[in-house]
């Protein structure tokens, strides 16, 4: 998305957000678009269950999102309290979902199912992994100790191996606090933690021992919410394409290898990236972020505390899209009321490379600037599920490019990329792969809430490059 685009697409996020007249708690669950009429005089449904915040109200945060078995799991802390002034945690939550918008409760672990064998009020940020068919559930005592319990499904229930912490005080010079777990490619499974300065080890094959004393992380650069030469809590290690990258809420580092040296990057929340009704005074502030790849597409999870009914110990959590330019590097995340696994297709253009499911291609930088998905080749899909707002009377406008000798054929889909067939459009040679065209499709379906799939056709190597598409209303 290139800022043009991004900045048009927040602008229609936040006045959608200014004509909403919901309560508190209902502005945190629903996008409530006014209504409006086609040319028919046909009242459209203007209804789209918000994004973000994820689980509104209930003091979800410190989002660990891993997935296991095909489904995405939310290892979370748990804000006991709107009306708390201090941190208060009495348990950790488990959270699944197949979707990213519909999302059940299936685990709780207490503090009286591990080695602390007590109630406690300081249970705070964890980590997931598996390993051999087994789960490993990591979790801070509060400040000083880091546990770990096991079971033989992502959602328990959990047993304490240990009887003891797996991290225990005094072990490091830095807090025994905030574990994150990187499974490497090659087998090798690390824990990293601490507060301002990190820590990282190899852990055994048990998951549940440590291969290695801990070493200290080194980081070129030190900066944070709390200014320059100060990181932060709660880092994060993730992989992608050789590179490890070391994130500390939303700022983060790169290596070559995961103890380092870390070269700063700087911050994935931007104010400009931000929708109106997301920013604060405390915008980079408490964002204890975590970052994974699910079909395909990569994304970002953190706490949030801008909206109504939240504060600095009562805290949601909010999900963005995460894309990588050519040189490495995090472009910034928007964050916005639609959120993600779901589209408002009455909000302007939606970025290709925001798809929730991608078979045959890839996300990369364009030149110049935003991105787009190129490589589609025949039999390639973008799924894009849970889009709102399509008029009766509709037309696709897909931004695309075919740079090859021969022409290519894109079927819009309802119900997956082997359902029923709203529209189709040849999409003919384009003069080069970075020019691109309008190509319109008159769709033949529409309703409150449909799962759109994009499936492209054609005899090259590559059919074409996506850009961004969208739905307006026709002629009649």
């Amino acid at each position: 998305m290139n800022g043009r685009r991004r900045r048009d697409f927040l602008k229609s996020a936040a006045a959608a957000a200014a004509g909403m007249s919901l309560s508190a708690p209902a502005r945190s669950a629903l996008l409530a678009l006014t209504g409006a009429e086609t040319a028919d005089g046909a009242r459209r449904d203007r209804t789209l269950v918000a994004g973000n915040p994820v689980l509104p109200g209930r003091g979800v945060c410190d989002p660990q999102i891993r997935v296991f078995n095909g489904r995405v799991y939310l290892y979370a802390t748990h804000d006991a309290s709107p009306q708390s002034t201090t941190y208060r945690m009495n348990d950790w939550w488990v959270w699944s979902s197949e979707d990213l918008v519909h999302w059940e409760q299936v685990s709780v672990l207490r503090p009286e199912q591990t080695f602390l064998r007590r109630a406690f009020t300081d249970c705070w940020a964890t980590d997931a992994a598996t390993r051999n068919g087994h789960f490993y559930f990591y979790f801070s005592a509060g400040p000083k100790q880091i546990g770990v319990v096991t079971a033989e499904s992502p959602s328990g229930p959990w047993r304490d191996p240990l009887g003891k912490p797996l991290i225990p005080e005094g072990l490091t010079r830095t807090e025994a606090r905030d574990p994150g777990i990187l499974m490497d490619d090659d087998g090798a499974a690390y824990i990293i933690f601490g507060t301002w300065d990190y820590y990282i080890a190899r852990l055994k094959e048990d998951m549940i021992s440590l291969a290695e004393a801990p070493r200290l992380v080194t980081i070129d650069h030190k900066a944070g919410p709390y200014g320059e030469g100060k990181t932060d809590d709660k880092p994060f290690l993730h992989k992608r394409d050789g590179r490890y990258y070391l994130s500390w809420g939303c700022f983060y580092a790169v290596a070559a290898n995961p103890y380092g040296p870390y070269v700063y990057k700087g911050s994935v929340i931007t104010a400009e990236d931000t929708a109106p009704e997301f920013r604060c005074a405390h915008l980079l502030m408490d964002r204890h972020g975590s970052f994974f790849e699910f079909n395909n597409q990569w994304y970002f999870a953190c706490n949030d505390y801008s909206q109504p009914g939240t504060s600095a110990y009562f805290r949601n959590a909010i999900f963005s899209y995460v894309h990588y330019r050519e040189n490495g590097e995090i472009a910034p995340v928007r964050i916005d009321r639609v959120g993600v696994g779901q589209y408002d297709a009455s909000a302007g253009p939606i970025q290709a490379e925001d798809y929730f499911k991608l078979k045959g291609g890839e996300v990369r930088e364009r030149p110049g600037g935003g991105f787009r998905v190129r490589g589609l080749v025949n039999h390639s899909v973008l799924s894009y599920p849970n889009t709102a707002n399509i008029p009766v009377r509709a037309k696709l406008i897909a931004h695309v490019s075919n740079g090859g000798a021969g022409t290519g054929r894109m079927e819009i889909r309802v119900g997956g990329e082997h359902g029923t067939i709203m529209g189709s459009a040849m999409i003919p040679p384009t003069g080069g792969w970075d020019k691109y065209a309008d190509i319109e499709v008159p769709l033949n379906a529409h309703g409150s809430r449909l799962d759109l799939s994009f499936v492209f056709h054609g005899g090259g190597r590559e059919v074409a490059r996506f850009d961004s598409w969208k739905v307006v209303e026709r002629d009649a």
